[in-house]
């Protein structure tokens, strides 16, 4: 039930904040819809921990300031590696193998390692995520682990 007042309370607060129209027949046509969209969300059976992530929000925002700094920390190493008169890069694939127990949790790691600059997740099968990295020597596991760690913490809602 948590869920479901859940997903009413987050789409009017969407269709609120994106409509910008507040008059009685577009407000009436947000009820309908919502009132439609959480109907066939219950029947379609949807309505769970991983399918309404909004309820670990402050835990994902952590993540995701915490990420941002990642990528610019990243970025720099990246555009220093572009302005260098040798290209130096030493390319490697690494498998990983994750802690994250949910789809939301892998698909959210995987996705970070992907938005970090110099690595990109090429496959995932079950708990193992292979990654392309830019430099061999800091493509081990061992420098995936925090990252691992704390996409895990803020999807699965285990501690960091």
């Amino acid at each position: 039930m948590g869920y479901f007042i859940g997903l009413i309370v987050v789409l009017t607060g969407l269709w609120l904040g994106l409509s910008g129209l507040y008059k009685t027949l577009i407000l009436s046509l947000g009820v309908v819809s919502i009132i439609l969209s959480t109907i066939l969300a219950y029947r379609f059976d949807i309505l769970d921990r991983e399918g309404s992530p909004y309820g670990r929000l402050p835990q994902l925002i952590s993540y995701w300031a915490w990420l941002v700094v990642e990528i610019f920390k990243a970025n720099w190493v990246v555009v220093k590696a572009c302005l260098r008169a040798q290209l130096d890069i030493n390319p490697a694939l690494v498998k990983l193998k994750t802690c994250c127990e949910s789809d939301l949790a892998r698909t959210v790691f995987a996705n970070s390692i992907t938005l970090t600059p110099g690595t990109v997740s090429v496959t995932i099968e079950g708990d193992k995520i292979l990654v392309h990295a830019l430099y061999e020597e800091e493509a081990h596991p061992e420098a995936f682990e925090e990252m691992d760690r704390r996409s895990r913490a803020a999807s699965d809602g285990g501690r960091a």
